[in-house]
């Protein structure tokens, strides 16, 4: 489908729909204002006649025939209290909006005009751009009865001077690169587990580099994974028929000298527990364990779409946590790519060692940043529950420089602390660390121990057990595509950055 911005009188352009805002109390928004104006006070007549339609946020009433007006319908959407709109009710409305058009093939949203917490125009059509495709998005790929398919075909917003057209066809064009990389990340989470392996991640890897000129990709086996001295993802793997894989994929996208961004994504494509077997509960929902790899891919889409002049690498450590003969035990020591050692009291801890030897393995790019991004602990849904992922770092200017892209992604992350107090939970009579460090401060903990791992580069860890996959019950699961939006966000912020400096 196509986002369109144009100047002048578009509420003369042929649609099938104009939709409009009122809040609450019958107060029209401007452009509401003006159809009522031209259809001789018909809406605002309508409304205080019927009073069903009050304006409460996310109502929707629609109107057919309305004189005058040169489109067949007229779609009403409640604003809530006539005030600047909130990031979260913005993108609310734009859903229910979208929602009560998707029947039609070209619609013309005036939501854009109203006011949301200062923010400019080109912020709310790049948020409404993503906010229509998340409304539109759905994931049928094995029901023999299809999910009824929308037909918008068109979405035109209003500009109302040709000055701003500029940023505002960018905005767009974000808007929708954004959403593709979401919807590829959602889509390889929704996969089942036995369809989206180690190896089905590493040739989704793959045809990305074949797609896209600027990003080339290598691919780590079994037996490369364990020659290189990898014992920690190796032993992770060791139980499943399913060989582990080490996903590097590179972007380049400036020929100058430019250090890399590395994200490292967790790449668990089902988790079992291991030995330390979960229970039925527990292990529903498992398949969204790779996460970590899917959003790593989902950003490498986007910015190969943007073409953003910037170096990026993306580390994915793939494998599968099973319980066999041959599975690693409680109580094991591995040796890990750095060379420290670690003794594994939970085999349900397999995160924290898949990502040990990819954060190693990342310094041999001399990076600029890195960021990896896991489903990592159950604790940090207890502690932030579904609406932010959990930042800990070893360098407070990226803290900041992540927590900003997330609120201007509306992709929120929360600081947690990384004192050094927290590690020594860590300690282990028998090797140089334990892979857990109790029930107390478990997201702290598990980035405690990511965080030796770390110490050659500035680093942040982004748990996303609670963001990553939305999780209503055996019927009610659904990944988001968190955290694509900040991440992205945080690159486009990079790029800015530089080209001010030039």
């Amino acid at each position: 489908m196509n986002f369109i911005a144009k100047i002048g009188h578009i509420e003369k352009q042929p649609a099938d729909c104009l939709v409009v805002g009122v809040f609450e109390e019958y107060q029209l928004t401007e452009m509401a204002a003006k159809l009522d104006k031209i259809s001789n006070h018909y809406i605002s007549n309508l409304l205080k006649k019927q009073g069903d339609f009050q304006g409460k946020l996310g109502q929707v009433q629609m109107l057919y025939h309305v004189p005058d007006i040169s489109s067949s319908r007229i779609l009403l959407v409640g604003c809530g209290k006539q005030s600047p709109l909130t990031e979260r009710n913005f993108r609310k409305i734009i859903g229910q909006s979208t929602k009560a058009t998707s029947n039609m093939a070209r619609i013309v949203n005036f939501l854009t005009e109203i006011e949301v917490n200062k923010h400019p125009l080109p912020w709310k059509i790049k948020h409404a751009v993503e906010a229509t495709r998340e409304a539109l998005y759905v994931f049928d790929q094995f029901k023999t009865v299809k999910d009824k398919k929308h037909s918008l075909k068109e979405v035109i917003f209003a500009v109302p001077n040709e000055r701003q057209l500029t940023a505002v066809n960018d905005a767009i064009k974000q808007g929708m690169a954004i959403a593709n990389g979401v919807d590829f990340t959602k889509n390889l989470g929704n996969l089942p587990s036995n369809i989206c392996t180690p190896t089905y991640l590493a040739e989704q890897a793959e045809l990305l580099a074949k797609n896209y000129k600027a990003i080339s990709v290598d691919v780590l086996d079994k037996k490369a994974i364990k020659k290189l001295g990898m014992g920690a993802l190796t032993a992770v793997a060791q139980g499943s028929d399913q060989d582990a894989k080490l996903v590097c994929l590179s972007y380049k996208g400036t020929p100058k000298k430019q250090n890399p961004v590395i994200f490292v994504g967790k790449g668990i494509t089902f988790d079992t527990g291991g030995i330390n077997l979960k229970s039925l509960e527990g292990m529903i929902g498992m398949k969204y364990d790779m996460s970590g790899a899917g959003t790593v891919l989902g950003i490498i889409k986007t910015i190969a779409e943007l073409k953003l002049p910037i170096n990026v690498v993306g580390i994915l450590a793939c494998a599968e946590n099973m319980p066999s003969g041959g599975a690693v035990k409680t109580e094991d020591i591995v040796q890990t790519l750095s060379g420290q050692t670690v003794e594994i009291i939970s085999t349900d801890a397999e995160g924290r060692l898949v990502l040990c030897d990819a954060l190693t393995y990342a310094e041999r790019f001399n990076p600029e940043v890195v960021i990896d991004i896991a489903t990592l602990t159950a604790s940090v849904v207890i502690g932030l529950g579904h609406h932010a992922s959990a930042l800990l770092s070893n360098h407070e200017p990226l803290v900041k420089d992540l927590l900003d892209a997330g609120i201007e992604s509306h992709d929120r992350a929360w600081q947690m602390p990384l004192w050094e107090e927290y590690q020594d939970q860590l300690k282990s009579p028998f090797a140089d660390m334990s892979n857990v460090g109790g029930k107390p401060a478990g997201v702290i903990t598990a980035a405690c121990f990511l965080s030796r791992f770390t110490k050659k580069f500035k680093w942040a860890h982004l748990d996303v057990a609670g963001t990553a996959a939305w999780m209503g019950g055996s019927g009610d699961r659904a990944a988001t595509g968190r955290p694509v939006p900040m991440l992205v966000q945080y690159l486009i912020n990079r790029c800015s950055t530089y080209l001010e400096k030039k």
